[in-house]
């Protein structure tokens, strides 16, 4: 069986995983969309997420859907919504691993999603749940998100950041947590940096 490069950085100490944010990162910006029909790649995705694939590591991706709060979508489309990005992935040579997404907002008006929480972006809850459930090492980790929220996320977490410098941030509210390792003007851009870093690791480590 292959091994995966980031678990041989140390022995049996956790791997590492790139989180992935969906809208405006992975995906073209359509708000609140969990229509297939309407899900398209964004600039560059493609062959980003192929550039990762060939690293081994986990692709996780952690998602705010405050629709469901809001009443605009149920879980069930958002079920399917999973599913066809499952094989956008494959499609593109890649693997999704697993996807974690947050249904809360504090002015939602469906219980129970309407409510402040843990695992909404800028928080880090997703990205720990996901290391609890995956065994993954958050130093180990990049995220790579199209807003200061997203790297907010990740810092919190203890991960690594790239921030896609390309035009979805438009308030950008400073903060210590808020400064990414790297700004990429798209997704393969951001991914080959990350897999640059990753592979360099590797090989320090072998």
């Amino acid at each position: 069986m292959a091994m995966n490069p980031a678990a041989e950085d140390a022995g049996c100490e956790p791997a590492g995983a790139v989180f992935l944010d969906k809208d405006g990162t992975l995906l073209e910006d359509v708000p609140y969309n969990v229509d297939p029909a309407r899900m398209r790649f964004a600039p560059g995705v493609p062959s980003g997420l192929r550039r990762l694939a060939a690293l081994g590591v986990p692709l996780v991706v952690v998602s705010n859907q405050p629709g469901l709060a809001l009443g605009l979508f149920e879980e069930a489309a958002l079920q399917a919504m999973q599913s066809h990005l499952r094989r956008m992935f494959a499609d593109a040579g890649a693997a999704l691993t697993a996807f974690y997404y947050c249904p809360h907002h504090p002015d939602g008006t469906v219980a129970p999603f309407a409510c402040a929480c843990r695992c909404r972006k800028p928080d880090s809850g997703m990205l720990e749940r996901a290391a609890r459930e995956h065994g993954l090492s958050l130093a180990r980790s990049w995220l790579i998100g199209d807003i200061l929220d997203d790297v907010e996320a990740g810092r919190r977490a203890g991960c690594r950041t790239v921030l896609l410098d390309n035009g979805n941030e438009t308030q950008w509210r400073p903060g210590a947590l808020r400064v990414p390792q790297h700004m990429a003007a798209d997704f393969d851009e951001a991914a080959s940096y990350v897999a640059q870093w990753m592979a360099a690791r590797s090989r320090s480590h072998a």
